[in-house]
Formats: C-alpha cells, structure tokens, sequence
C-alpha cells in the first residue's frame, strides 16, 4: 500500500522539525541554519522556505509540536498545588533539558521578529495565560480568593518573574524559587478575615 500524498508530506514535515530540534541542541540556535537543517533532514532549502519564512517559524513549530504533557492545569480544589504543579511543570519545559535552550532563544528571536512572536503568543504564551486565568477565576469563584483580585494582573504577576529570570538575569529557573514566588504572591491575594 502506497501512502498519500498528503502523508508523504506530513512525515517530511516531522522529519524536518525533528531534526531542527536535534540540530538545535547539538549546535544552538545562534548557529542554526536553514541550510544546516536542509541538508541533514535531506530537504531543499526551498521546502523549508515554502513551509517557514524564517529558522525563528520553523524553531516555534519543532518546539510547539513535541505537544509536551503537564501543561494543563490540575484541579484538586487547592490553588496553591495546582499552581505549583503546573509551574513546575511549565519551568522543566522551559528552562530545562533537553529543550530549554531551545525555548530560550525563541523567546528571545520573538523579540526580533514580529511574527514569530505573534504567533508564539497565539500558539503558546496566550492559551498558557488563559489556562491560568480559568483555573484562578474557579479559585475565586470557590472563595479561595479574594473577590475584588484583578485575575489577569495575577497572571502577569505569576509569569513576570518567571521571565524575569528566563531572558534577563539568567539565573536558575528553580522549583525553589517557584515556591518563593508563589508564597509572597498567596500572602497578597488569599481572602482577608
């Protein structure tokens, strides 16, 4: 049996991105090329041009398609846990092995090129944040928060630092520090008495 077209043109595809990441972590991004990931995924540079307009594009797709598990929000009636998990979660993909290098410098291309940050937010960063506002509002809704807290400036509370260490000071993005964070963010917005 002969596979489609269409197939054929999906595994390409996945060839393509499996290698971007492949060559991404043994090179870096800074050294990345489209030329490089032609020639080691036996593709023309025209393909990769066709389906990327830029290695920033085709460094958000390899990434975005690895469709990491975790980061979705448990629910088990204690904010404080849910959000610990999910950051910790959100932390190991971002700043650890074996991507986070990789999502490192596409946060920081995102700065650069305008539409791969348009699309890192539409593909990533936005469905991340409103995950985040859901699961706060159920909080809320709950009475595990206070009923006048600004959902969104939570979020951008509970991200701010987290990119703060990601692109500006490059410390260590750990669980410890999650948990700093996390302890002087819940003594501001819990219910008061």
């Amino acid at each position: 049996m002969t596979r489609t077209p269409h197939r054929r043109g999906a595994d390409r595809t996945e060839a393509i991105m499996r290698t971007t990441l492949e060559l991404g972590q043994e090179i870096g991004y800074a050294n990345l090329s489209m030329e490089a990931v032609a020639a080691r995924a036996g593709a023309s540079k025209q393909t990769l041009y066709r389906r990327w307009s830029s290695k920033g594009a085709l460094l958000l797709d390899s990434l975005l398609s690895l469709n990491e598990p975790g980061l979705d929000y448990p629910d088990t009636g204690d904010l404080a846990a849910d959000l610990r998990a999910q950051i910790y979660a959100a932390v190991d993909l971002l700043a650890g092995p074996p991507y986070g290098a990789l999502f490192q410098a596409l946060v920081g291309e995102a700065q650069h090129d305008r539409r791969v940050a348009v699309a890192l937010n539409e593909r990533f960063i936005a469905p991340q944040a409103d995950k985040t506002v859901a699961r706060l509002r159920a909080a809320r809704d709950q009475g595990q928060l206070s009923p006048d807290f600004d959902l969104d400036l939570a979020m951008a509370i509970l991200s701010g630092p987290l990119y703060f260490r990601l692109l500006i000071t490059q410390e260590p993005l750990t669980h410890a520090y999650i948990d700093r964070v996390l302890d002087v963010l819940f003594a501001g917005m819990t219910p008061r008495p």
